[in-house]
Formats: C-alpha cells, structure tokens, sequence
C-alpha cells in the first residue's frame, strides 16, 4: 500500500474518507471520541463548517460561547467549540495552520449582491449548501447560525475593522477535530468567487474520520 501524506499522524481506524468536491455541501455524523480531519488539498480553500447536537436539536455550536470562553476571536489548536447551552462539542487539537476564524460567517446569494453587485444574484453560496444538507435533518433557514470558517483568513485592524483576504493555508494542510459529544458536522465547501478566501478558484477538500 503506498504512503498517503493526508494520513499522517491519525491514529484508529478511518470509518469514513470522501473528497469533498468544490461548491459542494457535506453532512455526516461524528460520535463522540472519534476524530475529523479536514485536508486542504489543493490549498486556499476555505471550509464553511456547522455543528449540531445528534441527541438535541436545539443545541448547535455558538461562536459567541466558543469565542467568550476561550478570550479570543481566533480558533487555534485546544480550542473548544462550544453549544449554545455551553457544553463542548468539539475540540481542535491539531491544526497546520496558525488560526481559523468564526466571525466572518457565510456568504449568502443576498450578500453577494450587496458586496459584489447584481449580478452576482444567482451564484451559488455558502448559505444554500448549508440549507440543502440540512433539509436531510429536516432542519431549515432558521438553523443555520454564526459558522466557523476554516482555513480562513479574516484578520481584525487595532480599530475592530476585519476584511477577508488571501488565505493562509497550502495544499494537504489540515485540521483535526475530536468529537467531545456525538455531532452532526455541516460543511459547505465554499463556491466564493469574489473575494480571495478561495483564491478566486474553489477546489476539493478531503473529510476522514477515524475512530
């Protein structure tokens, strides 16, 4: 069997691996003690990224209890991905690039065009992979809260301005994510055009799990 880069360092048994392609949603539970790593595989993409509760559908992640308990916008290697009851729900406990960001949130159809003009209307967006993988959990709109983009570049000015700008990652770096309770993951693997998060080019990202 040849050597695979993307698997370096994970230990258990992989109990799921896809490619993700580009633009395209993902959906896929994760128990508790197993681990998710995201690979970044061709480089400057970002992952638009939700958690849920798989015992209650009312507790999601929060980027408001993730970002007040840790004291940081940032989302680093130890942090703790925090519900809305403030319970953790996943923890990163490696990742190959310094920070992700969670403030920057989801590109949507509508705030395409506020951003990048009208004729943006009809591009495909964060928002609609979200919607579409959710309604496999009947969940809708209302569901989808402030999400964690990884991969993402969103520095914040001394003044509190951010900005979205070139990425920081390269292609097979990845993060790593332990399931802290038994989780339902949604990834939108972002279509974004318009700005440099993807570095105008969308491309595939691998999800493995392994227990």
């Amino acid at each position: 069997m040849s050597f695979d880069p993307h698997l370096s360092g994970l230990s258990g048994a992989i109990v799921h691996d896809v490619v993700v392609p580009a633009r395209a949603p993902w959906l896929h539970h994760v128990d508790a003690g197993q681990t998710l790593r995201i690979v970044d595989l061709e480089g400057n993409q970002a992952v638009d990224f939700l958690l849920y509760s798989a015992a209650d559908d009312a507790e999601r992640y929060s980027a408001q209890d993730t970002v007040a308990a840790q004291g940081n916008l940032f989302l680093r290697a130890g942090t703790v991905l925090r519900s809305n009851e403030g319970r953790a729900m996943m923890t990163i406990v490696a990742t190959s690039v310094d920070y992700h960001d969670t403030i920057g949130g989801a590109c949507s159809c509508e705030s395409n065009t506020l951003r990048y003009g009208h004729h943006t209307k009809a591009e495909h967006a964060c928002v609609e992979n979200f919607l579409e993988a959710n309604l496999r959990e009947g969940r809708g709109k209302r569901d989808i809260v402030s999400n964690i983009n990884f991969f993402m570049n969103v520095p914040v000015e001394e003044d509190g301005s951010l900005g979205i700008v070139d990425g920081i990652s390269a292609p097979g770096l990845t993060v790593d994510l332990r399931a802290e309770m038994d989780v339902i993951v949604v990834v939108s693997n972002c279509p974004q055009i318009n700005n440099p998060c993807n570095g105008f080019n969308p491309t595939p990202v691998r999800m493995i799990v392994t227990a």
